[in-house]
């Protein structure tokens, strides 16, 4: 009676079933690797979110606090490239110029002033910004171009358009002279210089990242 060979696997059997672990290992992988991209793509999506959040909240901020300084500076205005404003903060008034450079969408503020010269005098460096300056904010990439729209009397106009000029407002009277006294009266103060209206709201168009964000923000001037 012949004996029964050991109980065993042939060569074949084993490099299959090397080749099903194989395939299954590779599977596993692939759904591991796209479980984690869709993380890392998650986590991106919410970053900028969150990002484009936080600048919004400071665009409002500084929209809400404009400042009128009855014709000493404008109050806001836009040439196409840059929003510039004037609005109250601690200490003052500072000027603050939006700007969008070479994709970037950024925010440069003065310091805060109490006096007229000091106010005109920020204002003209504003208009000098070159983009480059270390006190300007990168605050957001891939801005692809923006847009500002003023709303006056209930219209949305195009913000560098020419708006309603306020009305000079007239000097207050000269106090009258004490009753045979020599001094001469001191001459009357100049009228308030007309100013441009302020719009009622401001509507912000962004193009970022081959999205449009829009944005409108009604304006409180702060006197």
């Amino acid at each position: 009676m012949t004996r029964r060979g050991a109980a065993g696997f042939t060569l074949v059997e084993v490099l299959v079933a090397l080749v099903i672990m194989a395939m299954l290992a590779a599977l596993a992988w692939r759904g591991v690797d796209g479980m984690l991209r869709a993380r890392d793509s998650t986590q991106t999506s919410l970053n900028a979110t969150t990002r484009v959040a936080t600048v919004m909240t400071q665009w409002e901020q500084d929209l809400q606090a404009v400042f009128d300084s009855r014709g000493v500076v404008p109050a806001i205005t836009f040439d196409g490239n840059t929003l510039r404003l004037s609005r109250a903060a601690e200490g003052g008034v500072q000027m603050v110029a939006w700007s969008l450079h070479e994709g970037r969408w950024q925010r440069w503020a003065s310091r805060a002033v109490t006096r007229s010269s000091e106010l005109q005098d920020h204002w003209l460096r504003a208009q000098q910004l070159q983009g480059n300056e270390p006190e300007q904010l990168r605050l957001l990439e891939g801005v692809e171009t923006w847009q500002v729209y003023f709303y006056r009397d209930g219209r949305l106009t195009n913000a560098q358009s020419t708006g309603d000029v306020v009305a000079a407002e007239p000097a207050p009277p000269a106090a009258a002279p004490a009753t045979g006294g020599t001094t001469p009266p001191a001459a009357s103060p100049a009228p308030a210089p007309a100013r441009e209206k302020l719009p009622e709201g401001v509507q912000l168009v962004l193009r970022i990242n081959a999205q449009t964000l829009k944005r409108d923000i009604a304006l409180v001037p702060q006197t």
